[in-house]
């Protein structure tokens, strides 16, 4: 399949699995506190990854290691953490809408740290999808802990976000990305769960309502952060990270598709800015 289309492919994917992450994080949270649903998403992600990737790690060469441990911090750890308490007080609908920063401040962070050049028509298509996003945070009332200081986690997430994206295309895009997200998890693995020991988890986790939370976070953990990341770097290496940081203007779509099935209904003005956002997405990455 020709690179073109595989990046496509991975993009649309991307999307799906991603914009489904929100609405788990919420269901997970009807049962553990962030610091629970952070650390059990890791540790169930990475439990999965050295099943099927601990092989690879060998093609991690031994200086290539910083940059791993670099990206699983602001790939990873952070940004887990971040979305959990963000969603305690900011509807899942709109923390999918303010991860569509992430391809902004990969913008700025590409061109004022990394010496990455874009092209006006990108940053006119950014633009254009930031609109779309403002369109959409207009038009919908999806606020559920009236605190609008949790949103900042999440805009602190998107900058975690975009560093990891320049991080992985300059330092790590000859390296295959199973190796790089299997060793993201080694890296992060141990103080998961040293957080995790530090919570009553132990004393709740026999009840139903933990248990079922699990549930949602197994699928988080293995579908929404090991897959999807293997997936993700596979599409930094064959595109670029304005292309793949794209997908967050997407995974809103189908966040708030999961939020009709909440009870979320789209209105008009809605169905208006995620085409704007499609259309931003077309130009950031028109040749």
């Amino acid at each position: 399949m020709r690179s073109q289309q595989l990046k496509w492919i991975i993009l649309l994917f991307l999307a799906l699995i991603w914009g489904s992450s929100f609405i788990l994080i919420k269901k997970g949270l009807l049962g553990l506190n962030p610091f629970q649903l952070g650390s059990l998403r890791i540790i169930f992600c990475a439990t999965f990854l050295l099943i099927v990737g601990l092989k690879s790690l060998r093609a991690i060469p031994l200086h290539r290691w910083k940059y791993v441990a670099l990206t699983s911090l602001f790939g990873t750890f952070i940004p887990a953490y971040l979305f959990a308490f963000a969603e305690t007080k900011v509807s899942s609908s709109i923390c999918s809408i303010l991860n569509s920063l992430t391809p902004l401040n990969t913008l700025v962070l590409g061109s004022l740290l990394f010496g990455v050049n874009f092209k006006r028509s990108q940053f006119v298509g950014i633009i254009i999808g930031l609109f779309g996003t403002a369109i959409l945070i207009y038009s919908g009332n999806h606020q559920v802990g009236g605190d609008n200081y949790y949103s900042f986690l999440v805009l602190i997430a998107t900058i975690c976000y975009a560093t990891n994206v320049n991080l992985i295309k300059k330092h790590l895009s000859d390296v295959k990305p199973l190796s790089i997200t299997t060793g993201n998890f080694v890296v992060i693995l141990i103080p998961a769960i040293i957080i995790l020991s530090f919570t009553d988890f132990n004393s709740k986790m026999n009840l139903p309502t933990t248990q079922q939370a699990m549930v949602f976070v197994i699928v988080l953990g293995v579908m929404g952060t090991g897959v999807a990341n293997v997936l993700f770097y596979k599409l930094i290496q064959i595109s670029s990270p304005i292309f793949a940081s794209s997908v967050t203007y997407l995974i809103p779509l189908v966040a708030c598709l999961w939020g009709m099935f909440d009870h979320e209904m789209l209105n008009v003005i809605q169905f208006f800015g995620a085409f704007v956002i499609l259309i931003g997405v077309h130009l950031a990455n028109k040749k």
